[in-house]
């Protein structure tokens, strides 16, 4: 498993023209953040394991993912919101978990079986989240069923994953693997990790579910990127499939959730957006992707965010909330005759697009 080092970090493995960039666009952010105010809290349902669970989902504001502060990855704007000066205090962060549970009790008819924590970096990473807070984190949430907490792989451990299951709470580690294609995760992402990377803390996972003895249960649920920049619509979507199927053939992996790219402001994506140099992805790539991969060993999801708008994942406009519907109706039901209930003339426009897109043309379409 690759360790992360000062080097890392500084210099970027090798990616310092991106980092450079990078770093220059998110040098232009001029908004600040309350160190006791989570950046995000809502209510929803998940498809897990053990069935569709009532949800809390939770982005902690922390001082930001360390690669992000090196420069990062080109789509993700989320180190923007972080808290200036890298790190937030222990009160602070128990603050916010007191704000989430008040809107949880607010919001609510009863505490949600699932909880999923984000930090817009790595909840494990201890720059961002310490021993003790992660441990008072795992104390407060003791009484539920299922934890999800966020992370790259560099962090990922059985010792940290046990602070969880200890309590006898199944527990997930979501990685933004991206995709299973090194080359892509490289060169149009800009993360520094490989696939073997990821392979190792599925590995981890499933030691600190063996160790577990049947108590909880450990897995990992992969995070995967649909459409990074300088991938053509048809390039985006075979590696969705192929990416997709690899990760579901790797122990420990039970869920992939596949992401598609949105336009977010301080980074890369922005500034090719703006320059007519991207599009996000039709959300009709995102239902052919969910129906090719239905029969995968895994659990297969999708949360198309910002869908409908022209720096979201969409269509025509016309059909947009219908797609997203049967996605949606998707992700709870794995069942992909949803997809029939659905239909519109831009279908035929999509189709050309993924027919004769190339690198020097993209986008052909808005």
């Amino acid at each position: 498993m690759s360790h992360p080092t000062p080097d890392v970090y500084e210099q970027g493995k090798g990616m310092d023209a991106h980092n450079q960039v990078m770093r220059e666009i998110r040098s232009r952010k001029e908004a600040s953040y309350d160190p006791h105010e989570p950046t995000r809290v809502w209510l929803d349902e998940d498809n897990t394991p053990d069935g569709v669970k009532r949800s809390l989902t939770i982005i902690l504001n922390t001082g930001g993912c360390r690669w992000a502060r090196a420069g990062g990855c080109t789509m993700c704007g989320y180190v923007a919101e972080s808290v200036d000066g890298g790190s937030v205090s222990h009160e602070a962060l128990m603050d916010q978990i007191d704000v989430c549970l008040a809107h949880e009790a607010e919001n609510g008819d009863e505490p949600a079986d699932l909880i999923k924590i984000y930090t817009s970096g790595s909840f494990l990473d201890e720059r961002e989240v310490g021993a003790e807070s992660r441990k008072a984190i795992a104390d407060t949430f003791a009484d539920r069923e299922r934890m999800v907490v966020e992370s790259l792989p560099d962090f990922v451990d059985r010792e940290k994953i046990a602070d969880f299951i200890r309590h006898g709470v199944d527990t997930d580690v979501a990685i933004g693997l991206e995709t299973a294609t090194d080359r892509v995760r490289h060169d149009c992402v800009n993360k520094y990790f490989d696939f073997a990377d990821f392979e190792d803390a599925c590995a981890e996972a499933a030691a600190a579910d063996a160790e577990a003895g049947g108590d909880a249960d450990a897995g990992i649920k992969a995070y995967l990127l649909m459409k990074p920049p300088f991938l053509t619509e048809s390039e985006a979507v075979a590696d969705m499939i192929a990416s997709v199927e690899r990760c579901a053939g790797v122990e420990g992996c039970h869920t992939v959730s596949m992401n598609p790219c949105n336009v977010q402001r301080y980074t890369m994506v922005d500034d090719l957006y703006f320059e007519d140099g991207y599009r996000p992805p039709w959300l009709w790539s995102v239902a052919h992707v969910l129906r090719e991969t239905v029969d995968v060993d895994a659990i297969v999801v999708s949360d198309p965010v910002g869908h409908g708008s022209d720096r979201g994942p969409h269509n025509c406009g016309e059909c947009d909330d219908l797609v997203q519907k049967a996605i949606k109706d998707f992700d709870l039901r794995q069942d992909p005759s949803v997809f029939e209930q659905v239909s519109c003339e831009c279908e035929r426009t999509w189709e050309v697009v993924m027919e004769r897109e190339r690198s020097f043309n993209q986008p052909l379409t808005h």
